[in-house]
């Protein structure tokens, strides 16, 4: 493709050469002739000479280069952009693979595509244009809408709801039972059957081994735009409101409900029963245990508001200077005492002038 083109693609405003032939992209430090790259951070504009990729997507009003560039508004988004146009994503044919099983009253909608070994319960539908991949189970009575990609191994269990656009990544269990447990006149732990089901509304996409307990009455509910990392656990009655990221190895206790727009950085704990806003972001490794009002920032475990965190952390940083400190004086308060016992003069075992001067 020449540069030309694919500026004209991708909106952005041309500087140099534009005949040149572009094949692909590449980070910047990998680059090489014919590759396109980017510069999203200021740093790496001083090494913009020593790229060797034939042409550079940068932010507008940067200073000029000897390479040709591509000036945008927000060089990673365009970035992102070509990579679409390079790397197409690759859809599977069409129809069911012969090993597939799909049992009674199975509906599946034209352009739907069924990997081989995977296992469709009576009375599921598939939408339009949706891709479910190899070793596949999807359970009795689910749904799924248009465009979904399902990846190999993913488990959807019965009475699932799934939008249009979603995507499920391999070892994603969606809809296993919630972990309910009461004790009975004995002591025995009695399972509370979990009859609710799970929803996932339009454009959700589920990492890998990811998993989304059904609701043990009612629905768990994943809404629009929400993005999970891998490994993130959320448990039973969960909401999750639209647009939010939660990345991976959150846990969600159950029946707790989370905005929209919010961020749930890596490893976060919430307690079952909380409340969290919409546009709160919540550092990593935080324990969340009580309601977090709406474009708050959280840290810590307890999570706390970020700027009481700060303070604690500052704090706890002067605790060697005080604690050295302390023991000074333990040891001049001890010849204090001593030098009483003793019946001389304290002031004078301390090293203080009657004065209170050092002497």
């Amino acid at each position: 493709m020449r540069l030309r083109e694919l500026a004209e693609k991708l909106g952005c405003r041309l500087v140099g050469d534009g005949e040149i032939d572009v094949r692909g992209l590449a980070p910047f430090d990998e680059a090489q002739d014919g590759d396109v790259t980017f510069v999203a951070h200021p740093r790496y504009l001083l090494k913009l000479e020593a790229t060797r990729a034939s042409a550079v997507i940068l932010k507008e009003g940067v200073p000029s280069s000897s390479k040709p560039i591509l000036l945008a508004s927000e060089p990673y988004l365009t970035f992102v952009r070509a990579l679409r146009l390079f790397y197409p994503p690759e859809r599977p044919t069409s129809g069911v693979h012969p090993s597939a099983i799909l049992g009674p009253g199975v509906r599946v909608a034209e352009g739907v595509s069924i990997g081989p070994l995977s296992y469709i319960e009576e009375g599921v539908v598939i939408g339009p244009r949706s891709a479910v991949g190899p070793q596949v189970y999807i359970g009795r009575g689910s749904s799924m809408g248009a465009d979904c990609q399902i990846y190999p191994q993913v488990i959807i269990r019965e009475g699932v709801e799934i939008g249009d656009r979603v995507i499920l990544h391999s070892g994603a269990v969606i809809g296993s039972d919630g972990f309910g447990y009461l004790r009975d006149q004995s002591g025995v732990r009695v399972k509370i059957p979990q009859v609710g089901r799970v929803i996932l509304e339009d454009d959700v996409e589920i990492g890998a081994n990811v998993t989304i307990d059904r609701a043990t009455l009612g629905t768990t509910r994943l809404k629009r735009g929400t993005k999970i990392d891998n490994l993130v656990q959320i448990a039973h009655n969960v909401t999750v409101g639209e647009d939010t990221v939660i990345a991976a190895m959150t846990g969600i206790s159950g029946s707790t409900k989370i905005g929209d727009r919010v961020t749930l950085a890596g490893q976060v704990g919430i307690v079952d029963h909380v409340e969290i806003g919409d546009d709160v972001t919540v550092g990593a490794q935080a324990g969340v245990t009580k309601d977090i009002p709406s474009g708050m920032v959280f840290l810590g475990s307890p999570a706390v508001p970020h700027q009481e965190f700060k303070r604690g952390v500052a704090a706890a940083n002067q605790l060697p200077r005080l604690l050295k400190k302390l023991h000074a004086i333990e040891a001049r308060l001890g010849a204090l005492e001593d030098a009483f016992r003793r019946g001389g003069d304290p002031m004078a075992s301390s090293g203080s002038s009657p004065e209170g001067r050092p002497s």
